[in-house]
């Protein structure tokens, strides 16, 4: 009888092997879900976001530096300078003090300067705008003249200049630019031979500026 109990009895399954192996994709499984299920409900929406940071994020953002430089003009320009006998690409001589009396614009450039070329268009509106008001606009080129020419006449050629072109000596160059080489440079020249304004560089802003200069030069 005792041994017909024992029979009916539910026989105790230990944690075998076999069973721990055919148990394991199940837990795998739930382990998965609950992970899933925990980190939905702390997703982030993506307009709260916040913005990424830098990979350098010890280094501060340049401040974009400005194009255009209005430095300060000088009082007057230099006798030495306005009296220096200048080349024009014509073979032609000229001065700067021959356009005393008038407003004038003096404009160092180059055929291989990327923002002078940017800016001459700029420029060849400006002088149909006002040279019949009384302002001259003279390019000076800061190449040499012999190796240039053929490039400054091409150079006109391709930009429709129809203003006078010629090439700036060192005795014209270096005084007027005042250690800063960089160009192009303008340099507005009031009717009794004052230096009025001084750009240096380019900026879509540039002919606006150099116009409304003119415009009160000519006040």
């Amino acid at each position: 009888m005792l041994a017909k109990l024992k029979e009916l009895q539910p026989k105790e399954e230990g944690w075998t092997r076999e069973r721990i192996i055919s148990v394991a994709p199940s837990l795998v499984v739930i382990l998965v879900l609950a992970i899933v299920s925990y980190h939905i409900g702390g997703l982030v929406p993506v307009a709260a976001a916040t913005t990424p940071t830098p990979v350098n994020a010890n280094a501060s953002a340049p401040a974009p530096a400005p194009a255009v430089t209005a430095a300060p003009p000088a009082p007057d320009l230099p006798p030495a300078v306005s009296v220096v006998p200048l080349k024009d690409v014509k073979g032609g001589s000229f001065k700067l003090a021959d356009f005393f009396g008038k407003v004038a614009v003096i404009n160092l450039w180059a055929t291989w300067c990327g923002p002078c070329r940017r800016e001459i268009p700029e420029l060849v509106k400006l002088n149909k705008e006002f040279h019949s008001r009384g302002v001259e606009m003279i390019g000076l080129s800061t190449e040499n003249p012999e190796a240039s020419a053929e490039k400054v006449r091409k150079f006109i050629q391709d930009f429709q200049i129809d203003y006078r072109i010629g090439w700036a000596p060192a005795e014209v160059g270096v005084p007027l630019m005042q250690g800063h080489e960089a160009i192009p440079q303008i340099f507005v020249i009031s009717r009794d031979g004052r230096i009025l304004q001084r750009f240096i560089g380019y900026s879509a802003a540039y002919s606006t500026q150099l116009k409304q200069v003119l415009e009160d030069a000519l006040k």
